[in-house]
């Protein structure tokens, strides 16, 4: 991918930092740039590496000069990252940049599209996780050989404001119901600790219903009946496999995007792996990162940039001519580019 150059805002274009990721991430981030600007996205994009990619290339997987760039645009459009499982490596670097930056609200609007086969209609919800602690603290130590130990950590605060942004975002967005998902009937404290603050916060919303789900079985309601639900909240850990969960209702993770919110700084991402076994082949569906970059542009204003490509992806999968293999087609991620952008209006 070009390095674009860096602009400073002006004249109504935003810059925003690019990190392209690894494996298919390159592929669906360029697909992505390509239609935000075909869709007249004002955007100068500061293109960084992370990842994998920045490890090999630089010896660290989180440089300084990604760190100084989305301090300084406090916007960005990622792709997937490698997070090297069960061995020593460097630690996730989605996790890293959440905590450094306190992106504290996980994002994922998870909807039915047209055109797409799955076993329910008109499922329309979002998964709003909390992501700075829990188990993703990654205080964890071998006690005695064969003993390790892993420390959840739970806070007032944090659970105060994720569901503070839950409740903003049901009145915002004229939701219905909030649902706290948990596991408070085992982990009185930790887990209870949530619930309390979650109550707390219903309080001051009483438009909006609240109820509390055990996470077990809000699983098997989601499987069951998933139009019954609008908003939930959750805990780090149960809310990144929830919303892989929901994402399985509509279609798969090709097609869900994602939000990594703070108070000062936000990271767009899709939400799917790097897929490794596709990687520059040509395969891999760009929609979720191409989606995922529309809510970039409504982050920052350029909401009729934002609906023309909302619109193009309704179109595209509508007419079901071109589709990747993960929706049953056979069509290539610069098909599906070049599908799009002729249907931006």
């Amino acid at each position: 991918m070009a390095r674009r150059v860096t602009r400073a805002r002006k004249g109504g274009v935003q810059t925003a930092t690019l990190i392209p990721g690894d494996g298919i991430g390159p592929e669906v981030i360029d697909s992505a740039v390509q239609v935000i600007e075909a869709a007249g996205g004002r955007i100068a994009w500061d293109v960084q590496l992370a990842g994998k990619a920045a490890f090999e290339r630089l010896g660290t997987a989180i440089p300084d000069a990604l760190l100084a760039s989305f301090r300084r645009t406090r916007v960005g459009l990622k792709g997937p990252l490698e997070t090297q499982v069960g061995r020593a490596g460097y630690r996730s670097v989605s996790v890293a940049l959440r905590k450094m930056f306190d992106l504290y609200a996980n994002v994922r609007p998870v909807r039915t599209l047209p055109g797409v086969r799955g076993a329910f209609a008109g499922v329309d919800l979002i998964v709003v996780r909390e992501n700075t602690e829990d188990l993703y603290s990654g205080i964890e130590h071998q006690i005695a050989p064969g003993v390790v130990e892993s420390v959840k950590v739970i806070t007032a605060r944090a659970s105060r404001r994720i569901a503070e942004y839950a409740f903003q975002l049901a009145r915002r967005e004229r939701r219905r119901k909030v649902v706290a998902i948990h596991k408070a009937n085992i982990m009185k404290l930790s887990d209870g600790l949530f619930l309390a603050c979650a109550r707390q916060v219903a309080l001051r919303y009483p438009r909006v219903k609240y109820e509390e789900l055990i996470v077990d079985n809000a699983c098997m309601q989601l499987v069951r009946r998933p139009a019954e639900f609008d908003v939930l909240v959750l805990e780090n850990l149960y809310g990144d496999i929830v919303s892989d969960l929901c994402a399985g209702l509509v279609g798969g993770l090709g097609l869900v995007p994602g939000a990594n919110v703070g108070k000062r700084h936000a990271l767009f991402e899709a939400v799917h792996g790097t897929a490794p076994d596709i990687a520059g082949k040509n395969l891999a569906n760009p929609l979720a990162a191409i989606m995922s970059g529309a809510k970039l542009l409504r982050h920052v204003g350029q909401k009729q940039a934002a609906g023309r490509i909302e619109r193009a992806v309704e179109r595209l999968l509508r007419q079901g001519r071109v589709r990747t293999r993960d929706l049953g087609g056979r069509a290539t991620t610069r098909a599906v580019t070049e599908g799009l952008i002729a249907l931006l209006h």
